[in-house]
């Protein structure tokens, strides 16, 4: 068996009782394989929207000031007295943070599932990934094709089922097309490219010209951009094109679910043979699957009655259409790295960067286009 450290650095998030976020690296054991464990050398693992919540839990990063902690750096900021009510949860608990990563299987078990991984790059969605070693089970780990560096696969399992799984709800749920917001994100272009190849309808929602210019770039046949003086007519347009009465919204917090709903609701009533004053009869469906605007959703009801607004999550799709289903994604996905899953990262930092509060502010402001990856094992 291959020798590894007996300890690593792990990236750990506390929130104090004293309303203080604490982010820290503390070491941890490696431990000895189970039969059927591998230990992973973690080379790449991404800062996606869902692990900040974890990592920063709402804490005023732009006060963030810096100490140590048994020789180990130590960042703390303030959290809101009104956010820590529902973050009793967690008070004084250390937790490991990053939901996948990739890497090289340095040591495994006795089992010969865990000794065929030895040596191979693998990507896991095992949480605590932003860590030196993380040791899982063999069979959580997806085995990247020979040569794939871990950069391209770190990225394998949030963004791309997250992808597939918007398209196969919408077949689920007997939707024919779909509207994405947020669209121009490392998510965004993957979806553009999967529905391309699915032949789907995609209407996309982005914030700026030239996001608007790198889907097109990409094939994308309908984009609209909110802060253009023409939006709600555009996308109105783009709805009536499509008939998608199925969105995916990002942003969470604002008036766009609403500006959705209400432009299907124009498009759907565009073609009603006779007037109703209770809308059309269509059914719209927003599902909000992220956090970008962290204040409140706001409905104004000009849609209609046949609407609804929800959440969507990745980990309980996956566990409603079960194990087969899951397992057929991602070769789905392992097949596509290089294509139609390819992640694209503005910068990549080690442990201690990540500490840093001039580098937190940047990849704390989930800017589209600003994507950074952690890799542990750089000094």
């Amino acid at each position: 068996m291959t020798t590894t450290p007996e300890v690593g650095l792990q990236l750990r998030s506390t929130v104090t009782e004293a309303g203080t976020l604490e982010l820290t690296l503390v070491e941890t054991p490696v431990p000895e394989p189970r039969p059927n464990e591998v230990i992973i050398k973690v080379e790449a693992a991404p800062i996606n929207p869902s692990d900040l919540g974890l990592l920063l839990a709402g804490a005023d990063v732009t006060a963030a000031t810096t100490s140590s902690r048994d020789a180990q750096p130590l960042l703390s900021a303030p959290i809101d007295a009104g956010l820590l009510r529902s973050l009793s949860a967690r008070l004084g608990a250390s937790m490991p943070v990053g939901n996948e990563g990739a890497g090289t299987v340095v040591a495994a078990g006795s089992s010969p599932e865990a000794q065929a991984l030895v040596g191979r790059v693998v990507s896991v969605a095992g949480g605590a990934m932003y860590a030196q070693y993380r040791c899982v089970d063999a069979s959580q780990c997806l085995v990247l094709p020979e040569g794939t560096p871990p950069r391209l696969g770190a990225s394998s399992f949030v963004n791309p089922l997250t992808a597939l799984g918007m398209v196969e709800t919408m077949r689920l749920e007997g939707y024919s097309a779909l509207v994405h917001t947020a669209a121009a994100s490392n998510l965004g272009q993957m979806l553009v490219r999967l529905c391309l190849e699915e032949d789907v309808a995609l209407v996309n929602i982005v914030r700026r010209p030239e996001q608007a210019s790198l889907l097109r770039s990409l094939g994308a046949q309908h984009v609209v951009d909110s802060s253009s003086p023409t939006f709600m007519r555009d996308l109105i347009a783009a709805l009536t094109t499509t008939s998608a009465t199925l969105a995916f919204d990002a942003t969470g917090g604002g008036n766009l679910a609403s500006q959705i709903l209400t432009a299907m609701e124009a498009a759907a009533s565009a073609s009603a043979s006779a007037y109703s004053r209770y809308g059309s009869t269509t059914h719209k469906q927003v599902y909000i699957y992220g956090g970008l605007d962290r204040g409140p959703t706001v409905l104004t009801r000009s849609f209609g009655f046949a609407w609804g607004v929800g959440g969507w999550l990745l980990t309980p799709f996956l566990q409603k259409i079960g194990p087969e289903a899951m397992a057929a994604l991602r070769q789905r996905v392992a097949e596509g790295l290089t294509t139609t899953f390819q992640s694209h990262y503005t910068r990549e930092i080690n442990l201690f960067e990540a500490l840093e509060p001039e580098v937190l502010s940047v990849y704390a402001r989930q800017a589209t286009g600003e994507k950074f990856l952690i890799n542990p094992a750089a000094s």
